[in-house]
């Protein structure tokens, strides 16, 4: 059994607050305050959730370092009130940084749709879709 410690609570409750005013920072607009906010918030969570050392090690491994500039990079242009240039760099650098998660994450999504509720209700709406 996995033991979660107070401060990984506390950094999932960081993290999701910092993707939420991510999401809120884009959907006014790029508002750089929030994006700015969230970014920090999402960094803290990260450093809280998997300690400072495995997050260093994490972005400054050498085969992520490109990622690591471009995510870091977008953050600092962020902070420097560039949103849309900053938010660009960021997606670009977070793409690298996490390139070989997405086939995990993607099986993961396969082997949800095989359960049986979603399966019906896909095929069903497929075949409503059809019918259009």
């Amino acid at each position: 059994m996995v033991v979660i410690t107070e401060f990984q609570k506390i950094g999932v409750g960081l993290s999701g607050f910092g993707v939420f005013f991510l999401l809120f920072g884009v959907l006014l607009y790029f508002d750089s305050v929030l994006l700015a906010f969230g970014n920090i918030l999402f960094l803290a969570g990260l450093a809280f959730i998997i300690g400072l050392r495995r997050t260093a090690h994490f972005l400054f491994q050498r085969q992520k370092l490109r990622g690591s500039t471009f995510f870091l990079g977008g953050v600092a242009l962020v902070l420097l009130r560039w949103p849309r240039m900053g938010m660009l760099a960021e997606t670009y650098g977070f793409v690298l940084l996490f390139k070989s998660f997405f086939p995990v994450a993607f099986g993961f999504l396969g082997t949800v749709l095989n359960m049986p509720f979603l399966t019906t209700l896909f095929s069903l709406s497929r075949s409503s879709s059809s019918m259009v």
